[in-house]
């Protein structure tokens, strides 16, 4: 983040860390050993899984987590951005919780507080705006390859990390 604290989805133990620039860990957000999707403050909230961490300029984390893209504040608060907090997966486009995924890994954040998702079960790269509407920038779901292409003519098979430099450029890897 932009104090130079390291973020961690901390799969194993379904929460999310935080390692100063000391060396000091603490769990942000979750409770260890405890697996669920509840939105809440600190310990109170669960974490299924989750695997990518980003940050915006603000000092929100965005994390993937069991078919849903969730949102932590500075403060610990987490609130379920887009997917369905039950964990339903799918391929939909939508808004909030009418948007679905299938094994997101990865995002990153944009300058304009977007976020980009590696939605690697259905080989697809999604972009949430700063409102939760999810939609499919790069890819056709459940459609692998290696295509070159625009949009949905591109084709990846099992994207796994995703970055997004300052002019705005998404990289998938």
């Amino acid at each position: 983040d932009s104090v130079g604290n390291v973020d961690v989805a901390d799969c194993g133990n379904d929460t999310i860390r935080k390692i100063t620039p000391a060396g000091v860990v603490t769990t942000l957000a979750g409770s260890a050993g405890q697996s669920g999707t509840n939105d809440g403050t600190g310990s109170a909230a669960r974490f299924k899984g989750p695997s990518g961490v980003a940050v915006d300029s603000a000092g929100n984390l965005y994390v993937t987590d069991n078919h849903t893209i969730r949102k932590i504040t500075p403060a610990g608060d987490v609130t379920t951005l887009a997917g369905s907090s039950a964990g339903q997966e799918g391929t939909n486009d939508g808004t909030g919780s009418a948007a679905r995924f299938y094994i997101p890994h990865d995002a990153a954040v944009d300058s304009a507080g977007n976020v980009y998702v590696v939605d690697s079960g259905n080989k697809t790269i999604r972009k949430i705006t700063p409102a939760g509407v999810v939609t499919t920038v790069a890819g056709s779901a459940g459609q692998s390859g290696t295509n070159d292409g625009t949009g949905s003519a591109a084709r990846f098979n099992q994207p796994y990390g995703v970055a997004v430099d300052s002019a705005g450029n998404v990289y998938v890897h």
